[in-house]
């Protein structure tokens, strides 16, 4: 069975895969990603760039193992909304997603042995109208801090929520695992 590893030191990448039951580990890829961003404008672009990096920086440790690298981003009219980091930045940015629709994009790239294969998960996400209140009652009870978009789909942070639409939910925490599992299997992985 080929080696997998994780490029990310992300949790919930982490956890996401744990889902498979596949052996892996988990490596940092020690990607510039500043540099990506200010090189690079267009956010889908900035995504597939640094799962690619990552995927491949991993991968010239490890050049006989399976490497996934991914990225995310929410955007909001084009721009990309980082993860907040501090309170005042998660609260500013859930009042401009209140009420409106965003985009959040997930790319993974897969490094092996025969080459890459990239691919990238895309889902809208209306928020519905929040107050003032409603927005610091959140990040209070989950602060979000380390979460592009500053909220936690997978918890408390569906409560923000009107509609979405992607084809793979567990895109939006990190790592879409309906076409993860596809390409793992073609490159001789036993996923279930």
């Amino acid at each position: 069975m080929p080696r997998l590893v994780l490029a990310s030191t992300s949790p919930y990448r982490r956890q996401l895969l744990e889902r498979l039951r596949v052996p892996f580990a988990c490596e940092a890829p020690g990607v510039d990603e500043d540099a990506v961003k200010r090189n690079t404008p267009e956010p889908l672009a900035v995504v597939r760039e640094l799962a690619k990096q990552k995927a491949l920086a991993v991968q010239k440790k490890h050049p006989d193992a399976i490497v996934i690298g991914g990225d995310q981003a929410a955007t909001l009219d084009g721009a990309v909304l980082d993860k907040p980091g501090t309170v005042p930045n998660a609260i500013a940015q859930l009042q401009r997603l209140q009420g409106k629709e965003h985009q959040l994009l997930t790319a993974v790239a897969i490094a092996h042995p025969g080459g890459l294969v990239e691919f990238v998960d895309a889902t809208f996400l209306r928020m519905r109208p929040l107050t003032a209140a409603e927005i610091e009652r959140y990040v209070a009870a989950e602060p979000p801090l380390d979460c592009a978009g500053s909220y936690k789909i997978e918890g408390l942070g569906i409560a923000l929520f009107a509609h979405l639409q992607g084809e793979d939910q567990t895109a939006i925490t990190g790592l879409p695992l309906l076409r993860l599992c596809q390409e793992l299997r073609a490159l001789g992985l036993a996923v279930p």
